[in-house]
């Protein structure tokens, strides 16, 4: 299956993304099957070949949910944005689980009174 992603290039801190079409479980370094566009996160500066994005979407390459986001921005495509889950650390996942479960006091039940 074929998907629209970002291919990282660019030096240490200085991020830039070549727009891409490859295989969905392709590796990021792997070579793309065609690049569609880049894309710089530090000006927020997008250029696309829009002729070709459409020709991709018409044969059914899927854009992750920030292509499409950023597709929606550029007007690329017409619908609604896509809420971008981000991955939380695993290290506070339990802590916040142990402080949101209701401290509740054990229940104790009267000794029986045992007959001499």
């Amino acid at each position: 299956m074929l998907a629209i992603k970002f291919q990282r290039v660019g030096k240490k801190h200085q991020p830039s993304y070549r727009i891409v079409v490859a295989e969905k479980r392709s590796k990021l370094g792997g070579p793309p099957v065609e690049q569609v566009g880049i894309y710089d996160p530090i000006t927020k500066k997008a250029s696309l070949e829009k002729e070709r994005v459409l020709h991709w979407l018409k044969i059914g390459a899927q854009p992750t949910p920030s292509i499409h986001n950023l597709f929606v921005n550029q007007g690329v495509i017409f619908s609604p944005k896509i809420a971008v889950k981000m991955k939380k650390p695993e290290a506070a996942a339990p802590a916040v689980a142990a402080a949101s479960a209701p401290e509740t006091a054990p229940a104790v039940s009267p000794a029986p009174e045992q007959a001499a």
